[in-house]
């Protein structure tokens, strides 16, 4: 069973299913930030592209990153969570699939990115990062996906766009 989650940007609203089933540390991280209105108030602050990416980088990705940009001014909420490896939960980085950001394994947090087209590069074993052990996805977007789309139309030269997208609500809904 997933849990569903409505996003209301200034740009449209998507749903997402968060599997808290194969994914249960990473999807529940997810679900407290939302549950606690941590997410109202985030930005889709980085839009990664095949074109906006460094001409060296050998495994190139397209996601649109977005979060509550955690920071020693302004910190997450709660700890890094435990890394859950798409090998352990069996979960791919597909088209629309939400993932945790990170930066080493366990620092996972307040920071998740969306996948435009699939992305096997940052599956486990993918060389996206070099410590191999990929990325932690949690869930898909079932619903609204012309507006993940329209986000990542606004990608620039740069990976950061100078006007990040404002997500006003994130909510659980209830299932049919």
């Amino acid at each position: 069973m997933t849990v569903p989650v409505l996003i209301e940007t200034e740009l449209g609203a998507f749903t997402l299913d968060i599997d808290d089933q194969r994914a249960p540390i990473t999807g529940r991280n997810f679900l407290a930030y939302v549950d606690g209105g941590h997410l109202d108030g985030a930005t889709a602050y980085r839009i990664v592209t095949l074109a906006n990416q460094p001409v060296e980088t050998a495994h190139k990705i397209e996601v649109v990153q977005w979060g509550i940009q955690a920071s020693d001014e302004k910190p997450a909420p709660f700890p890094p969570i435990a890394h859950e490896t798409t090998e352990l939960t069996g979960l791919r980085h597909k088209h629309m699939t939400i993932s945790m950001a990170r930066l080493d394994p366990g620092t996972a947090g307040s920071e998740f990115f969306i996948c435009i087209g699939d992305q096997p590069e940052l599956d486990f074993g993918g060389q996206r990062n070099p410590d191999g052990q990929g990325f932690a996805a949690f869930g898909t977007v079932v619903d609204g996906q012309e507006t993940v789309l329209s986000m990542f139309s606004k990608a620039e030269t740069g990976e950061y766009p100078t006007a990040p997208i404002r997500f006003s609500r994130c909510r659980r809904v209830q299932s049919d």
